[in-house]
């Protein structure tokens, strides 16, 4: 007995071994699940923000959307940072077994930043330099005011102030000597050129560290000779031997007067005495960061690198009268006339749209013959104090409606406009004055950006019949339709929270309106002149503009749709259809700038897809050219790697992948990574609807299986979208458009989704946690693709981004890409938006084909709305009651 014991003992203590090596090894394998799972999610999450970002290049390649190099660098650093970290959580996941996809990124990674990396060198040492010895070809060290003022003296010949130019060298020692080179990059990476908010605090904090900063002694000295020398060679050519000199310091960055105009982005400053010349000096250089200027250049696309602030400092002219002259008339260029504006006293008054200025239209025909003569009533003034600064003051009375300027002042002027015309071979923006001993100066000049009118000139625009009149009357800066909801805009909080799509509305034509520029639809003010800085901005970027309209704050009441007319200077109340067939598409401006040359080269890096086939045998690390291919094989590997899984334990000690044994069209498989499931036997590896207990996978199935749904008839196919998609695959490059593979996947547990639908040329994700906390609760999707071609794919990403919109989702459309959110609702709403998901996924399979017009868009989202799933031919035909040929299949 006592053998027999310890026989039994034995027994039992190995037993007891091995029971709790089967628990340590299940503990193992549950950890290892747990971390891998870990490892798949922050996959997934960074595949969805790199199909984003991909998707964002493709746009902006189109040229049609602005944008700057900081939206280059910060794309470019985020597609390598999540290509990395789903290659990270890809070797994890599979236990070290993809390091060769590390070098492919390094080398990736090193040819981006070699074509992020390149700037221009400083050649020019001097801090100062005097116009007498500065020309056009300056324009890096000087910047265009500066070169344009020293080309004008020194080979046009024409009259200029005295003064001198501090150069980007000097800006350079000044930003060296206080250390704010870093600083301030730093703070740039923190930009986004659709967060007006962001660009306004970090703005504001790079202005202060200017300001703030000390002025090098041996800078401060040289700026001080140099006013010095100026003010006595002014003393000399005059008879007022004892008059104290002041200056005007204009900003003259880099770029800023070339092709593409930075009109009244930077700060000048003017009546300038000599103690107050240094801190001048600084608040200009800070202009180069205030928030209108770091929104022109991230939208204008100027590289970072290449900015850098040159100062003219000229000589203060006592303005009796000041304006601008257009060698040839920016609102009807084909008359090819010169135009001439002029207010009273300084000149701001009129480039900002303050004072409705004198008007001259002057004749090109040698003898500057006045065709048109428009006096205003110009009831204030802008001068120069004898202590500095400046001040409004009200003009006599007798010179109210007095013209500014006499015949003889008027011809000298066109002389001087088709002098500058002829010497830069380009048509001319110019600022002018006319001093107390009559001499008139040129003050700068700058190309006139001019758009191709003459398809809008040459057309007639009565009045659309059926609508209220708003608005009727005032100087169209930019032609064109513009329609949308009518926002007033009365500060910098109000551009911050702009809507895309609105239409500005507002007082006077201010310059800072370039922060929404790429989001309005149109602008329209009370006060303004075709000549001030926020009509070129206009016109740069675009806008249908309508100025000088006298009561559009008062006639076009806020929120209300409206329908700008910028050919006939008219805005009517709600959407006038007729007018929208006149909108012009806006011309690319971006396509000939460094900042797109810039990401062409960075996108050819990270945008095109050459592993297109799971099954070819190029399929493989060593053959990714691109981040996008790294993407796209990673993501096939990784969800191998997560079917493996269940091979790595056994019955007992480990979830497995199932198939869903359900009738829709998927082939699906499902991991449960926790209370996902219930009485799942891992013997057959299947599982029906009914043993689905995560909460919204079972929702999703819901909507898929919808009784309406499951009882489809045929549906109704375009005859040329089915064409089309024949003609897609038959002449369509190889390799060109990716074909994604027929399994579609699971992973759930008890409250979590992750469904990743893939059929043919079809890829949807549906990201999703549903619980009883409603903070926590959340619905991400993502649709891709099409088999037709990408206007028929483009027509119904918008229709189902229409449906999503109709639900309640936050949505964006981006070419055939659709992404929309629903975040922290009850869990009840959200399991009801879940299974409207799920019928959104069975209703629109196929329906690329279908979509054969624009009027299919809505059609699509008005039928799925209404609950008309069935979809039948006579149905469809009706709503677009476009007699199209449609067939069933």
């Amino acid at each position: 007995m006592p053998f027999a014991d310890t026989i039994l003992q034995r027994l039992k203590r190995i037993k007891a071994r091995a029971f709790e090596d089967r628990s340590r090894a299940r503990e193992r394998a549950s950890t290892l699940f747990k971390f891998k799972y870990a490892c798949f999610k922050d996959l997934l999450a960074s595949n969805t923000e790199l199909l984003n970002i991909i998707t964002d290049l493709e746009a902006k390649l189109r040229g049609q959307e602005v944008f700057g190099m900081s939206y280059v660098r910060s794309q470019a650093t985020r597609a390598v940072f999540h290509t990395l970290k789903m290659v990270k959580s890809l070797d994890d996941l599979s236990g070290r077994h993809f390091a060769a996809f590390f070098p492919i990124i390094d080398n990736l990674n090193s040819c981006i930043k070699a074509e992020l990396g390149q700037r221009k060198e400083l050649t020019v040492t001097e801090w100062v330099l005097p116009y007498s010895g500065i020309t056009r070809e300056m324009a890096d060290w000087v910047g265009g005011k500066n070169a344009n003022l020293g080309e004008l003296l020194n080979r046009v010949g024409l009259p200029i102030p005295e003064g001198f130019a501090i150069t980007t060298a000097a800006y350079h020692y000044f930003l060296e000597q206080n250390d704010l080179v870093d600083e301030i990059n730093r703070l740039r990476r923190h930009l986004d050129l659709h967060d007006p908010h962001a660009i306004t605090n970090v703005s504001r904090e790079m202005q202060d560290l200017i300001r703030t900063a000390p002025a090098p002694v041996d800078l401060e000295l040289t700026i001080l000779s140099s006013f010095d020398r100026m003010a006595e060679r002014i003393r000399e050519t005059s008879d007022e031997t004892r008059r104290e000199i002041r200056t005007a310091l204009r900003s003259s960055a880099i770029g800023e007067d070339s092709e593409l105009s930075y009109a009244g982005q930077y700060t000048s400053v003017l009546n300038v005495r000599r103690e107050k010349l240094i801190d001048t000096y600084k608040e200009v250089l800070a202009s180069l960061y205030t928030p209108r200027a770091v929104s022109y250049r991230l939208a204008k696309g100027m590289r970072d690198e290449d900015i850098a602030m040159s100062v003219a400092c000229i000589e203060m002219v006592n303005s009796i009268a000041s304006g601008v002259m257009y060698s040839r008339d920016p609102s009807n260029p084909l008359a090819d006339e010169i135009l001439i504006e002029a207010v009273w006293g300084l000149g701001s008054y009129a480039v900002d749209g303050i004072v409705t200025p004198d008007n001259y239209m002057v004749s090109k025909d040698g003898k500057a013959t006045v065709v048109i003569e428009r006096i205003s009533r110009k009831p204030v003034q802008l001068v120069g104090l004898p202590e500095g600064g400046l001040k409004e003051i009200p003009v006599k009375l007798e010179k109210q409606d007095a013209a500014c300027l006499s015949p003889e002042q008027i011809q000298k002027l066109a002389e001087y406009g088709l002098l500058l015309e002829k010497h830069y071979e380009y048509p001319q923006d110019t600022e002018w004055a006319l001093d107390d001993h009559g001499r008139l100066m040129i003050l700068q000049t700058r190309p006139l950006h001019l758009e191709n009118r003459q398809a809008a000139t040459s057309k007639e625009f009565p009045r659309a019949d059926g609508y209220s009149l708003l608005v009727e009357g005032g100087a169209v800066v930019f032609p064109g339709i513009g329609f949308g909801p009518a926002v007033h805009v009365k500060s910098e909080e109000d551009l911050e929270t702009f809507p895309a799509g609105g239409i500005l509305v507002a007082r006077h034509a201010e310059p800072q309106f370039v922060m929404v520029m790429t989001k309005a639809q149109a602008i329209v003010t009370d006060t303004g002149s075709v000549t001030s800085h926020m009509a070129s901005l206009a016109r740069e970027f675009g806008v249908p503009t309508i100025l000088d309209t006298k009561t559009a704050t008062v006639s076009i009441p806020p929120g209300v749709e409206v329908t700008v007319d910028a050919y006939s200077a008219r805005v009517y109340e709600g959407l006038a259809p007729e007018l929208l067939n006149l909108r012009r598409t806006r011309d690319s401006i971006m396509k000939d700038t460094p900042v797109f040359r810039a990401l062409r080269k960075v996108a050819d890096r990270i945008v095109p897809l050459n592993l297109t086939n799971p099954a070819a045998a190029n399929f493989a690390p060593q053959h990714c050219k691109t981040l996008h291919d790294i993407m796209r094989l990673v993501h096939e590997l990784s969800y191998k790697e997560m079917f493996a899984i269940s091979d790595l334990v056994s019955d007992h000690q480990g979830p497995s992948a199932f198939r869903l044994v359900a009738p829709i069209p998927l082939d699906l498989r499902i991991i449960d990574v926790g209370g996902g499931l219930t009485g799942a036997s891992s013997f057959s590896k299947r599982v029906t609807v009914d043993q689905i207990a995560s909460v919204p996978f079972r929702a999703l199935l819901d909507g898929m299986l919808h009784e309406d749904l499951r009882n489809q008839g045929p549906r109704p196919i375009h005859l040329g979208g089915f064409l089309s998609v024949v003609r897609e695959q038959m002449f369509t490059p190889p390799g060109t458009a990716e074909r994604f593979g027929d399994r579609s996947y699971a992973i759930v547990s008890d409250y979590y989704l992750n469904f990743s639908s893939r059929i043919g040329y079809h890829y949807s994700v549906l990201d999703t946690y549903c619980c009883e906390t409603a903070s926590k609760n959340y619905i991400t999707f993502s649709f891709k693709g099409g088999a037709a071609d990408e206007i028929r794919r483009n027509r119904r990403a918008r229709a189902i981004a229409a449906i999503f919109d109709a639900l309640g989702f936050m949505v964006e459309v981006r070419e055939d890409r659709v992404a929309a959110r629903y975040y922290k609702h009850e869990s009840e709403l959200t399991r009801e938006k879940l299974d409207m998901v799920g019928r959104m996924l069975q209703f629109t399979r196929q329906m690329d084909m279908l979509m054969q017009c624009e009027g299919s868009v809505e059609a699509l989202a008005k039928t799925f709305l209404e609950g008309n799933y069935a979809l039948d031919h006579g149905a469809w035909s009706q709503l677009l009651g476009s007699g199209a040929s449609t067939h069933k299949t």
